[in-house]
């Protein structure tokens, strides 16, 4: 059996004989430039492209230099790919099932593109999901600070320091919950049910600019809360842009569960059971989902 190395080198080789395959088609309609030919094989001006705006996304300049770089690479691996046919590595029964596994991806992930580019969400069904968000969350933000410790007493102290005149965000610097310590404590703008029900039932009682004026418990420990302002949710124009991939995924959703319905599906095999997870301490902050 090969090595490792040699094998995860295989599985990318592997991709390429699938785009080569897949450019090998294609060229009948293709009206692609050949930039280069090897052994016979040719490389097209897509191929190049492809390659420079993954370049380009991740911070490359668009030069000559880089383009010729590029090219050269291109090069080096058709001369790699036709090396490793040769050696006949694609006849390898763990390659086979990669190569196999790589042309299923690609083949999903060039039919999700097509259903997205096929299936763009009417506005009946944007503000469909609008008002489902909106039902689930709210008609009002509030943008609020929280200092966060371990006791009740620490937190009367606080509140003390701060109808003294202490400033909030100093205070904050203390906090446990040291993502928002950094910011004097301050939250963001989040609807209500994006914090635990104690939090976001003190939270809402608040005016702008005024502190709890008693300590607030949860399972995080002991909040001293301040809401510093509050507006009305985002109107269905503002969000209507952001609401389209969530609806183009259960759209998608749908058909793959479509498709699902009419397949003849025959477990051969009972899923093995995943290895339980690590239990983790839950983190110091007020947000719903453990996450701030």
């Amino acid at each position: 059996m090969r090595n490792v190395k040699t094998r995860i080198a295989l599985l990318a080789l592997g991709s390429l004989v699938l785009l080569n395959a897949c450019n090998a088609q294609d060229d009948k309609k293709s009206t692609d430039a050949v930039i280069v030919t090897v052994n016979g094989t040719d490389i097209r001006q897509s191929q190049l492209d492809t390659m420079m705006r993954q370049g380009l996304s991740q911070g490359a300049p668009d030069s000559p230099e880089m383009r010729k770089a590029i090219l050269d690479e291109l090069v080096s691996r058709e001369l790699a790919r036709q090396e490793a046919v040769k050696k006949g590595l694609e006849k390898d029964p763990e390659v086979k099932q990669q190569i196999a596994q790589a042309s299923s991806e690609i083949l999903v992930r060039a039919l999700v593109q097509d259903f997205i580019k096929n299936n763009n969400p009417t506005d009946d069904q944007l503000k469909a999901a609008y008002d489902k968000l909106k039902a689930q969350m709210g008609d009002k933000q509030y943008n609020a600070r929280h200092i966060l410790v371990k006791t009740e007493p620490e937190a009367k102290s606080i509140i003390s320091q701060l109808n003294k005149g202490a400033k909030f965000e100093k205070l904050a610097s203390k906090s446990l919950d040291t993502g928002s310590a950094a910011r004097g404590g301050e939250l963001g703008f989040n609807t209500p049910k994006a914090y635990v029900p104690p939090f976001a039932n003190a939270l809402t009682t608040l005016k702008k600019g005024e502190t709890t004026k008693t300590p607030v418990q949860t399972q995080f420990g002991w909040h001293v809360i301040q809401l510093i302002d509050a507006k009305p949710s985002p109107a269905f124009e503002e969000i209507k842009k952001n609401l389209v991939p969530s609806v183009q995924q259960e759209q998608l959703r749908k058909f793959i569960d479509d498709l699902r319905t009419k397949a003849k599906i025959d477990y051969r095999v009972a899923p093995t059971p995943a290895a339980a997870p690590t239990p983790h301490a839950a983190p110091a902050t007020p947000a719903a989902n453990g996450k701030k």
